[in-house]
């Protein structure tokens, strides 16, 4: 599937939670996919935690 496709997707998804579920679902929707987002680029090994919040070690 190609970007535009689920951004796509995405887009209709949310805004079919707007207006069924009203903000405060929407920005329950929001939190969770970027928390989906986060896990999955860790798994895919795209997202180093290490190097985010880990100790900087360059000697």
């Amino acid at each position: 599937m190609s970007t535009t496709r689920w951004c796509l997707t995405v887009g209709l998804v949310l805004g079919i939670v707007l207006a069924f579920g009203g903000w405060l679902a929407l920005l329950i929707v929001v939190l969770f996919g970027l928390v989906g987002l986060i896990v999955g680029r860790v798994a895919d090994g795209k997202l180093d935690l290490n190097a985010l919040f880990g100790k900087a070690s360059s000697r």
